[in-house]
């Protein structure tokens, strides 16, 4: 087990808008950061993340926390293996206790299968570099393409040689369990080397570990053999939330506010290696909306790669309009026929190909719809059904904005000499483009009423928050964001607070509020106070997710305030009145408590009387109506000058 000491020297050491800044695009708000949610689908920006607080909150979805949450959610890690992946980011060496046989076991067979792809990388590089049929091969293969010894090794490639289970024998020799072997897909079930005779193309998650791997048949005169195979699909490794190249290419993604979506491996390594380095592949698959969001949280602008192969890019769209669905922008370049990325950049150079990129760079909706134009010239029948296929790929655009003015562009593409859509284009895909829409949201509406009635039976057992709940939820946010400051000489804001509230403790309604007020108490004894840093950082979630809620505002004040030195007149500035705050939010707190209680008594007081006990017990409970009474009026008048 992880030891106390450098879980908090990890806590005190990340800063959480780097460590989220590894996977979203943030940009600067004034004090904070914010940027797309990659817990939901959004356009709007609702995730921001605070510096000063080292916290996010995400507004739309409700997700927040700290660092160590954040990379247990997005990396979904259990809480040791986040706090071993910030350690590894920040180089700390991390210190651990005694812990179970069994726990270590867990973590053990958490790690097999990373360092197993670890060991598979060096193992095929090595393969690669010092071996005859390596060099011969897969290095010469390597050179012949251009590609230099510093991009072999940044990248890890690699070479499998012929021989049936020369990777097994090695693996069992460093006492690799075939069960494993076999579970990354290093292995086939027949016992052989799943990897023969093939380049090897290491594949990377969005942390620098190896997940799996793509081999590419070199010199082969087999023609049943694939040209390309994949790693299977394994615990850590999902194809379809996976892309070659974004360990090295998101933060140029990032900087750039651009990524380009290439076909092929080397495509990716070519570019890469000439200085393009916000490129991606996708990782053996067709595109899917995990792959999509993978380059969303980076930026919403994404350019497609493509053959001079008309063909190719027809067979892609359906992937490109996944894209559309997710509110990205998205563009094509195709490359004069019989090219790819890879061999137009050795031909005309860094210069020309980026200039090439730059200018035919299409829209990829207009480029589709010249495209179907193009082929229906001389079918007017099929022309006539372009509308509706250009409506249904508008249809797909959530902005509706953004979907008006593509309308106009397409219609205007459609109206060529001899229309047989007597220049009425723009409303009949207007038309089309609603009609299709209508149907959307039919079932987006059916679906959401069943999921709202799912939701409702979750909630029935939940009890909305009473008054009486919600003024300990006063209390406490007090006591989480205030509880350090000064309240009057010698007195901290939580001190106050704990000394008017310790006595009513057992009068509270929320299990949750209480149990945070008895702590305080508890750590208050031993002249401790907590921090709001604390409070985020609890080991119980309930604690810190409430902590982080009440800590977090999609506000801020406007630099005007203090750019003119305008300020509050008849109080402090909201965040520095904390004394104001305190004091009323206590005394209303009492002042509810007492009220209930003087009716209990009352209530107790009538039954006593109705029972005709003794005089005594009468007395005894007029004494405390009294009591209560007073204390109540006191409360009253202190809290009419605080108001005042």
């Amino acid at each position: 087990m992880i030891s106390q000491q450098t879980i908090q020297l990890i806590l005190d050491t990340v800063k959480i808008e780097e460590v989220i800044g590894d996977f979203v695009h943030l940009r600067s708000r004034g004090v904070n950061k914010v940027g797309l949610c990659p817990f939901h689908n959004e356009k709007t920006p609702s995730f921001t993340v605070s510096p000063a607080k080292n916290i996010y909150k995400c507004f739309g979805c409700g997700e927040g926390g700290n660092a160590i949450n954040f990379i247990m959610s997005h990396e979904q890690l259990s809480y040791p293996e986040a706090l071993r992946y910030l350690a590894r980011r920040y180089n700390i060496e991390i210190e651990e206790t005694e812990t179970s046989d069994e726990y270590k076991a867990q973590q053990r067979l958490a790690d097999s299968l990373y360092i197993i792809n670890e060991f598979a990388k060096n193992y095929f590089q090595e393969q690669l570099l010092k071996t005859d049929q390596g060099r011969r091969v897969g290095l010469s293969y390597f050179k012949e393409r251009g590609f230099t010894e510093e991009t072999i090794q940044k990248f890890g490639l690699g070479f499998a040689n012929g021989q049936f289970n020369d990777f097994l024998q090695v693996a069992k020799g460093k006492q690799y369990k075939l069960e494993l072997l076999q579970k990354v897909g290093l292995i086939s079930r027949s016992g052989r080397d799943f990897f023969r005779n093939r380049i090897q193309f290491p594949i990377h998650n969005l942390s620098g570990k190896v997940i799996g791997f793509g081999g590419r048949i070199v010199n082969s005169t087999d023609q049943k053999q694939a040209k390309y195979i994949n790693t299977p699909e394994s615990e850590i490794y999902k194809k379809s939330k996976s892309l070659y190249g974004i360990f090295f290419a998101r933060r140029a993604i990032m900087k750039k506010n651009l990524c380009y979506m290439a076909e092929g491996y080397t495509d990716v390594l070519s570019l890469h290696q000439a200085g393009i380095e916000n490129v991606v592949a996708s990782s053996g698959t067709s595109l899917t909306v995990g792959q999509i969001q993978l380059v969303k949280r980076y930026t919403p602008n994404i350019t497609f790669f493509y053959d001079g192969d008309t063909a190719g890019i027809k067979a892609a769209s359906r992937g490109l309009e996944l894209v559309l669905e997710q509110d990205m922008n998205v563009k094509v370049v195709s490359f004069p026929q019989g090219e790819d990325p890879d061999s137009y950049l050795k031909k005309i150079g860094l210069k020309d190909f980026e200039e090439h990129i730059s200018k035919k760079a299409d829209d990829f909706i207009l480029f589709k719809t010249k495209l179907f134009l193009g082929e229906t010239e001389d079918d007017p029948i099929r022309r006539a059904e372009l509308v509706n296929d250009v409506a249904k790929l508008l249809a797909k655009i959530p902005d509706a904005f953004k979907r008006s003015a593509y309308v106009k562009a397409c219609a205007a593409l459609l109206n060529v000499t001899g229309d047989l859509l007597e220049g009425k284009n723009e409303m009949k895909v207007h038309l089309e483009v609603n009609k299709l829409l209508a149907q959307d949201l039919k079932k987006s509406r059916l679906a959401k009423e069943k999921n709202e009635s799912k939701e409702q039976e979750k909630q029935k057992v939940r009890k909305p928050l009473t008054e009486e709940e919600f003024q300990e939820k006063a209390i406490v946010r007090v006591l989480i964001l205030f509880g350090k400051r000064q309240f009057r000489a010698e007195e901290t804001v939580a001190e106050f607070i704990l000394s008017n509230v310790a006595d009513l403790l057992e009068e509270f309604d929320s299990p949750l509020y209480a149990k945070i007020i008895s702590e305080c108490v508890d750590a208050f004894e031993t002249n401790r106070i907590f921090s709001p840093e604390e409070f985020t950082q609890h080991s119980n979630q309930q604690v810190a997710q409430l902590a982080v809620n009440l800590m977090a505002t999609p506000y801020e004040y406007s630099k005007g305030w203090k750019k003119f030195d305008i300020y509050l007149n008849n109080q402090k500035m909201p965040e520095q009145n904390h004394f104001l705050d305190a004091k009323s939010t206590i005394l209303h707190f009492r002042l509810r408590k007492l009220t209930r209680l003087k009716k209990q008594n009352q209530r107790e007081l009538l039954e006593l009387q109705k029972n005709k006990a003794s005089f005594e017990e009468i007395r005894h409970k007029m004494k405390i109506q009294k009591h209560l009474q007073k204390m109540q009026h006191e409360i009253a008048i202190q809290l009419g000058s605080v108001i005042t």
